[in-house]
């Protein structure tokens, strides 16, 4: 049974403390940062080994070049910054530097979605995971939790290729800590089984996806809910599998509704599964400034929201 604890993390707080720990033992990783490691926390990793951290400045682009280089000398480095801007205002650097060559740089992206919070609609990166995964050979993670994070920072860390990381700065709540767990790229977690429909959820929208189908068992409606940490590649057969039971998906993420999971499924499911499908996410528009809480309710992204919105369909 997996249970959500009062405990919260950031998984921007988890990727720092991974890297630090993993920097033990992998001699040839190095950090790089754009002059944010206190926010995006590779401070914590410079403290450790001050040696094989780099802060390139606010100069994203240059700092995708210089881990382009250290890569083809055998290094794996990082490269950190808020998602806005590691994806944003670098994807030309990120696709021609590093996704067209292939070559072994991770892109450590904190500070996305509306949770962001009050530093408003330029910092709430809500396109990534679209930008990133149209990138040919990009892995794409989105952690749910702390326990999540860490395992993805060591499981993209171990596999030969580029990958992005998408991080959050709110504090979200810990629940991967049940008996068995475990992380594999690629392939989705079935968290709660159910008969009537699939909840489909990334990153922090999980732990929100688990309280909604308790709501909606409530109602009489017994949801699945399956947490789909990696977006690019996504778990095909455990997304076939599934719909196939329930006849109908719905999808979760802090990240517009175009280009990110609730995409990635649809193109799943109508090449083969033709299903209904509801995307859950930010309906083709802009964030603004407010508290993290304050966003999520706006948006409609808590639980009592999701239920009321998945009920209302299903009817």
């Amino acid at each position: 049974m997996v249970k959500i604890s009062d405990t919260k993390i950031a998984t921007r707080e988890s990727y720092g403390k991974a890297l630090a720990e993993l920097g033990k033992d992998y001699e040839n990783l190095i950090v790089l940062d754009a002059d944010l490691a206190g926010a995006t926390k590779t401070s914590v990793f410079k403290k450790a080994f001050p040696d094989r951290h780099i802060d390139c400045g606010i100069a994203e682009a240059d700092m995708t070049g210089i881990a382009a280089g250290l890569a083809t000398c055998g290094k794996i480095p990082f490269i950190s910054s808020f998602a806005m801007f590691a994806s944003g205002r670098n994807f030309e650097q990120v696709r021609n530097s590093i996704g067209y060559p292939h070559l072994n740089v991770k892109i450590g992206a904190t500070h996305a979605g509306i949770t962001v919070g009050e530093d408003g609609a330029t910092h709430q990166c809500l396109e990534d995971l679209s930008l990133m995964r149209s990138i040919p050979g990009m892995t794409v993670i989105v952690p749910s939790d702390d326990i999540e994070a860490k395992a993805a920072v060591k499981a993209v860390l171990d596999m030969e290729g580029p990958a992005y990381l998408r991080f959050g700065r709110a504090a979200s709540p810990v629940f991967n800590d049940y008996e068995g767990y475990k992380f594999e790229i690629g392939k989705g977690i079935v968290l709660r089984e159910g008969k009537d429909v699939t909840l489909f959820a990334t990153g922090f929208m999980v732990a929100e996806s688990l309280k909604a189908a308790e709501l909606l068992a409530n109602e009489g409606i017994d949801a699945e809910v399956i947490n789909i940490h990696t977006i690019k590649p996504i778990d095909k057969d455990l997304v076939i599998k599934s719909v196939s039971k329930t006849k109908k998906a719905v999808t979760l993420e802090e990240h517009s509704v175009i280009g990110g999971l609730g995409s990635s499924v649809c193109e799943v499911l109508s090449e083969s599964l033709p299903s209904p499908v509801l995307r859950i996410g930010i309906n083709d528009e802009f964030g603004q400034s407010g508290t993290a809480a304050a966003l999520v309710e706006h948006y409609g992204l808590n639980s009592e929201a999701l239920c009321s919105k998945i009920k209302a369909w299903l009817k």
